[in-house]
C-alpha cells in the first residue's frame, strides 16, 4: 500500500491515583507481583492488533507523541481507547476517535461540540446504530483485525477437548446458571463429551491459544458483544462455535432500563453459517446442539474462512489507514 505520512496514535490504559498522589505506581507494582503481568484484553488487545497490522503493512506511526501535536496542531490525532486521553490532546486538534471509547454516548452527548471529532469508530453495526441515536452522521464501523498467523489450525495437535465452554456471563449470573448453563451442561454430560471451561477474566491469553489447538468446538456464552475478539480468534483457529445469541435489549445495568433501551443486540456481530450454530436460550439448547454436533462430526463448518476474508490484521489496519486519510485534515 502507499504508506503516506505517519499516523499519530494515542493509547493509554486508565490508571488513576486512588488513595493519595502517585499511588498508582506502587499499586501497579503490587498487582504485577501478585498476579503476574497484566493480560492484554479488550481495548489493549485491539490496539496491539492494530499496531501489528500497521507493522505488516509498513505503515509508519507514532505512539503518544503529544509534543508533536502541540507543535503541529493541524495533524490528525487517532485517539484509540478511553476518553481520558482527550484531556492531553490540544483543544483544536482534529480527532479520529475510537474504537473502545465511551460505553455509550450519553456519557458525553455534547462531545462533538467540545472537540473537533471528525469521526467516531465502533466495532460493529449494532453499536453504530446505538451510537448514532445520539451522534447522528458521525459514527463509522471499524473492527479490529485478528492475527490469523497466530490463531490458526494445527493439524498435528491432539484434539483432547471436545467442547470448550467460554463463559462470559456476568450480569444476572444466578438466573443464567439455572436457565442456561445447567441444561447445557446436562446435555454435554449426557453425550459423554470431554469439556473444559474458561471464565472470562480468570485465564491467561496463552491458555485460550493452547485450547484453540486442542478443542473440537467452543460454546460461546456472552450476553452481547461489540465485536467478540475471543470468538473470532477461535473461529480463525478453525474452531466452530455454538453461540448463545439471545438478542433483545442492550442490558448494561449502568444504563438499562432507566437511561437506554436499545435493541437488537447480538453476541456474534461477525457471523454466517460457516461459523457454527446459534441458540437463543435454555429451551432450545438440546435441539440446537444436536444440529451443531452433527455438523462438527461431519466437518460441515468452515469457521476460519470468514476471518480470513474480512478480518485479518492487515485488512483491518489498511481500513483504519483509509479512514484516517479520509477524515484527516484536507
Amino acid at each position: 500500500m502507499n504508506q503516506g505520512p505517519a499516523l499519530n496514535l494515542f493509547y493509554e490504559e486508565p490508571d488513576p491515583d486512588r488513595w493519595f498522589a502517585f499511588d498508582r505506581y506502587p499499586r501497579r507494582m503490587i498487582r504485577t507481583l501478585l498476579r503476574g503481568e497484566a493480560q492484554p484484553r479488550g481495548t489493549l488487545r485491539a490496539f496491539l492488533n492494530l499496531v501489528e497490522g500497521l507493522d505488516r503493512l509498513g505503515q509508519p506511526y507514532r505512539i503518544n507523541d503529544y509534543r508533536r501535536l502541540r507543535a503541529n496542531r493541524g495533524e490528525l490525532a487517532c485517539v484509540f481507547g478511553k476518553p481520558h486521553i482527550l484531556d492531553k490532546v490540544p483543544p483544536a486538534t482534529p480527532i479520529l476517535f475510537g474504537t473502545s471509547i465511551y460505553s455509550h454516548p450519553l456519557d458525553n452527548p455534547g462531545l462533538p461540540r467540545q472537540r473537533d471529532i471528525r469521526q467516531v469508530l465502533v466495532p460493529s453495526e449494532w453499536v453504530q446504530r446505538m451510537f448514532e441515536a445520539v451522534w447522528p452522521g458521525m459514527v463509522s464501523v471499524w473492527p479490529v483485525g485478528i492475527d490469523t498467523a497466530l490463531w490458526a489450525p494445527d493439524e498435528r495437535a491432539a484434539k483432547d477437548v471436545d467442547v470448550l465452554i467460554y463463559d462470559k456471563i456476568a450480569w444476572q449470573r444466578e438466573h443464567y446458571e439455572q436457565t442456561l448453563i445447567a441444561p447445557l451442561q446436562a446435555e454435554l454430560d449426557r453425550r459423554g463429551l470431554r469439556v473444559k471451561t474458561l471464565r472470562y477474566g480468570s485465564y491467561r491469553a496463552e491458555e485460550l491459544l493452547s485450547l484453540s489447538k486442542r478443542a473440537r468446538a467452543m460454546v460461546f456464552l456472552s450476553r452481547h458483544e461489540t465485536q467478540g475478539i475471543a470468538a473470532l480468534q477461535m473461529l480463525a483457529a478453525g474452531v466452530p462455535l455454538f453461540a448463545w445469541d439471545e438478542g433483545g435489549f442492550w442490558q448494561d445495568p449502568k444504563y438499562y432500563p432507566g437511561e437506554v433501551k436499545f435493541q437488537p443486540v447480538t453476541s456474534v456481530p461477525y457471523w454466517d453459517d460457516r461459523c457454527g450454530i446459534k441458540f437463543r436460550d435454555g429451551t432450545d439448547v438440546v435441539p440446537a446442539f444436536d444440529v451443531f454436533w452433527r455438523g462438527v462430526e461431519d466437518g460441515t463448518f468452515a469457521p476460519r474462512e470468514i476471518v480470513v476474508e474480512k478480518l485479518t490484521v492487515e485488512k483491518c489496519a489498511a481500513e483504519y489507514v483509509s479512514l484516517a486519510r479520509r477524515f484527516g485534515p484536507a
